[in-house]
């Protein structure tokens, strides 16, 4: 066979360089692909043994489903572009949503349920969204983006913090039995009802916010500074997961982080679906998560067609829909194999066109590295056991990085020619903030209802794609769509 007529995107590269930028692949995308599990795992309040499930079974799935997008599967799954999948973080706001509303194993089923059904949904309305590209031009998908990166942030920081804010103060018990002792008395000799004199009393947690904690955060966030504006190429690339090798080594050195939990961990162990039992299923967080995979995938739309534009090889619409609908298996897999939805990453899309490498099979190459990284309990367990201050630092800058490429996207709108895009901005996002500064908001709503509403993500995309419907109509902007995905480097 000629080489010459084989396609840069379809051109099979020697063994030990396809295996060399397959790993590049995955370093670039691996402290992304962490992050959601230990995120979620840790707002269900699940066991370390639990999480470390969660990161192999999403190492293990990413892998799965970057094999079925980039090789394709049939000709109804796969865009056979150099594409690696990950856990999307525009699902995060509603997964944790549901986590505090159901925590534990029982508030597991019931997420992986509703992953489940929103990926047989979007199984079955890809070719539907893969011409809604229209209603979703840079206005709309930066906007999704700002709020996603700055939704996260509140986890970035609790990392750093120690935890959520509402673990900043505990209830001081010596000083409530006290407080209720001398109510009841004070009751008893008036024939009147107990009455609490004041607020319960509170201690600051000593735990939260400790200097030692934040000076590693600091030390982790100054390093990936550092590596970002004196390293170059692949080093540059992956600052956020050598940041967090540094951090452990400093944490390692104050006695802060241990390997019991290492030791303790199979070498090798197979990733089973359902292993936290039967997934419930809730039709209203279904829907929620059902309207997260629309947005995902018409952000998918986008680096589908900018990797078209970047490889110069075009794709056709039942092309786009079947990767389109491998995101929807890609989220099925995910729920059935204890893990989340599943989207390309942006990073990884921005690598090709760094690197100018357009094969697909050095991201098979990645997915084959990536399943392996799943059947290994023992990087899940090291990845669990890294303390969260150590997080911190790099969350700062992971989902920081999320919000500033929103606002790169935002900031190819034109706004002088069409005022109205600053409305749709400004109360896109203000909706988006909504559960940040009032989080009980909901409470006078139908319960059944908290999950869709609690969500700033999906409150900033119904805004969005409303009043830009209001404002501007149904126009197509194609090329705007793929300009805004080649701007985008941070999932």
């Amino acid at each position: 066979m000629n080489n010459t007529a084989v396609h840069p995107v379809d051109e099979v590269l020697p063994a030990p360089r396809l295996a060399a930028l397959g790993l590049q692949h995955v370093l670039v995308m691996y402290a992304g692909a962490i992050a959601v599990p230990l995120i979620v795992g840790r707002a269900l309040k699940l066991t370390p043994e639990q999480v470390a499930l969660l990161i192999s079974a999403d190492l293990f799935c990413c892998g799965i489903v970057t094999l079925i997008q980039s090789l394709g599967f049939t000709k109804w799954f796969g865009i056979k572009l150099p594409v690696m999948m990950g856990v999307t973080f525009a699902a995060v706001g509603p997964m944790v949503a549901f986590a505090n509303a159901m925590p534990g194993v029982d508030g597991a089923r019931a997420i992986f349920g509703a992953i489940i059904g929103a990926g047989i949904i979007s199984m079955i309305i890809a070719p539907i969204v893969s011409k809604l590209l229209r209603f979703f031009p840079p206005v709309v998908t930066g906007t999704i983006i700002a709020i996603i990166g700055i939704s996260l942030m509140r986890v970035g920081v609790g990392w750093a913090m120690g935890g959520p804010a509402p673990l900043a103060q505990n209830v001081d018990v010596p000083k409530l039995v006290a407080m209720v002792d001398g109510a009841k008395a004070a009751a008893a000799a008036a024939s009147a009802p107990v009455r609490l004199a004041g607020p319960i009393p509170m201690v600051d947690n000593p735990n939260y916010g400790a200097l030692d904690n934040m000076a590693v955060a600091g030390a982790v966030l100054i390093f990936i500074l550092l590596l970002v504006k004196y390293a170059k190429g692949f080093v540059a690339n992956i600052s956020v997961l050598l940041g967090i090798v540094a951090g452990c080594a400093i944490a390692i050195a104050m006695g802060k982080m241990n390997f019991d939990k290492v030791g303790k961990a199979h070498w090798f162990d197979v990733v089973t679906p359902f292993a936290f039992g039967m997934p419930t299923f809730d039709i209203v967080m279904i829907l929620t998560m059902t309207l997260v995979m629309i947005v995902v995938m018409i952000e998918s739309t986008g680096m589908f067609l900018a990797l078209s534009d970047l490889t110069g090889k075009k794709i056709s619409q039942p092309e786009l829909a079947a990767g389109l609908r491998t995101d929807g298996l890609g989220t099925l897999i995910g729920g059935v194999f204890n893990t989340f939805p599943y989207t390309s990453f942006s990073q990884n899309v921005g690598l090709v066109g760094v690197t100018g490498v357009k094969s697909r099979w050095v991201c098979v190459a990645g997915g084959v590295i990536m399943i392996v990284l799943g059947l290994l309990p023992k990087m899940a367990a090291f990845v669990e056991s890294i303390p969260t201050f150590v997080l911190g630092g790099a969350g700062l800058v992971m989902f920081g990085m999320v919000a500033a490429t929103g606002i790169r996207i935002l900031s190819t709108v034109d706004y002088k020619g069409n005022r109205n895009n600053l409305y749709i901005v400004a109360l896109s996002i203000g909706f988006g903030l909504i559960p940040l500064v009032a989080p009980r908001w909901t409470q006078q709503m139908a319960h059944g209802l908290h999950p869709l509403l609690e969500s700033g993500i999906l409150l900033t995309a119904v805004a969005a794609v409303v009043l830009n419907i209001f404002f501007n109509g149904a126009q197509g902007d194609e090329r705007g769509a793929i300009e805004a995905a080649k701007t985008a480097e941070a999932h």
